[in-house]
C-alpha cells in the first residue's frame, strides 16, 4: 500500500476528531463548566473570535458554560486615551474612584459586551452581567499588607477601589443557566456600603465555580500552563504536588496566586482546574473534548 492510500480522507479525519469527543460530550453533559476568559485570547481577532465559538458548541451539546473575564490591558489602555497613569502595587492596579468609573465602563460595558456580542453572533445565547447585578458578587476592601524588615508590624497600603470576594450569590446565575443562557461575568463586586470594587478575575471565577460545584474551572492564560524547570508541561497535579512545587520555587510568580485560588475552588468542590494557554486557537474546545488535552489540570489529592 502506497502512502496516498495509507492517507486519512478529509471526512475521515472530522469522523475521527467527532468519535474522539463523544464520550467527553457524554461525561459533560449538563455539567456546569466556568472559564475564565483573559490574557491575548481577549486581544487578538482570530483568537476572540474561536473562543465565542468554543463556548457556543459547549452550550449546544448540553453544558453548562459560565464566562468570567478580565480586561486589564484594556482598562489601561482607556486610561491612557484620558491622559490617567497607570498604577501597580505588588500587581494590583491602584484604583482611585476615576479609576473606578473606568473600570466599570471598560469591564461592565465595553468588555463584556464585545463578549456577548460574540458568542450571541456564533448562535449562542449570552447575558452580560457585573457582580453587581442582584448583589450577586459581595465585596470587601482589600487588604494590602507591605511587609518590611524595618516595620514592627506589617503597614496596609491603601490601593483604593480593589476588592476581595465576600461572598457569591449564585442563584442569578443559576436563573440564567435554567433559562438555557450563558452567563458572561465582569468582576466587579459591591460593597455593604455600595460601593464598587475591582476585583481579580482569576479569583471571582474561582468563587463562583467553588459557589456552583462546578465539573470544570478552566483558566486560560498566556502560558502553556504550570511548568517545571525545564520549560515542560506538568499535569495531574494534587494538592502535595502543587505544595512541593512551590516549596521549590517552580511554581513562583505570578503563577503563585492563581494556583492558590485554583487549589482553593478544587478543595471547595471543583472536580478539576485547568491552566491552560489561551494564546492556542480552540484551546477549551481541545481541553475538552480530546484525550490528550492542552495545558495543566489540577486535582483533589
Amino acid at each position: 500500500m502506497n502512502k496516498q492510500q495509507t492517507k486519512l480522507n478529509p471526512g475521515t479525519e472530522i469522523a475521527s476528531v467527532l468519535n474522539e469527543a463523544l464520550p467527553y460530550i457524554k461525561r459533560f453533559y449538563d455539567s456546569t463548566i466556568v472559564i475564565k476568559y483573559g490574557g491575548n485570547a481577549m486581544e487578538n481577532e482570530v483568537l476572540k473570535n474561536s473562543f465565542a465559538r468554543d463556548i457556543t458548541l459547549m452550550k449546544l451539546v448540553g453544558m453548562n458554560p459560565i464566562v468570567v473575564h478580565g480586561g486589564g490591558p484594556q482598562i489601561g489602555s482607556f486610561l491612557e486615551k484620558i491622559g490617567k497613569e497607570s498604577k501597580f502595587i505588588q500587581g494590583m492596579r491602584v484604583t482611585d474612584s476615576e479609576t473606578m468609573d473606568v473600570v466599570e465602563m471598560v469591564l461592565g460595558g465595553l468588555v463584556n459586551k464585545e463578549i456577548v456580542s460574540l458568542i450571541n453572533q456564533n448562535g449562542g445565547k449570552a447575558v452580560g452581567l457585573s457582580g453587581k447585578d442582584g448583589g450577586m458578587i459581595k465585596a470587601k476592601k482589600l487588604q494590602m499588607p507591605a511587609d518590611a524588615p524595618e516595620l514592627k508590624a506589617p503597614e496596609i497600603i491603601d490601593i483604593g477601589h480593589v476588592g476581595d470576594v465576600e461572598t457569591i450569590n449564585i442563584a442569578v446565575i443559576e436563573m440564567l443557566i435554567k433559562g438555557d443562557f450563558i452567563p458572561v461575568i465582569a468582576p466587579i463586586g459591591v460593597g455593604e456600603d455600595g460601593q464598587s470594587y475591582n476585583i481579580n478575575a482569576d479569583l471571582v471565577a474561582c468563587h463562583v465555580a467553588s459557589g456552583l460545584r462546578a465539573e470544570k474551572l478552566i483558566m486560560l492564560t498566556n502560558t502553556p500552563g504550570v511548568l517545571d524547570d525545564g520549560g515542560n508541561v506538568l499535569t495531574g497535579l494534587s494538592k502535595s504536588d502543587v505544595n512541593k512545587l512551590i516549596k521549590s520555587k517552580t511554581i513562583s510568580g505570578g503563577m503563585l496566586p492563581k494556583v492558590n485560588a485554583t487549589m482553593d475552588a478544587v478543595a471547595a468542590g471543583v472536580q478539576n482546574v485547568h491552566i491552560i494557554d489561551g494564546r492556542v486557537e480552540h484551546a477549551v474546545l481541545l481541553e475538552i473534548f480530546t484525550d490528550s488535552g492542552v495545558g495543566t489540570m489540577m486535582k483533589a489529592g
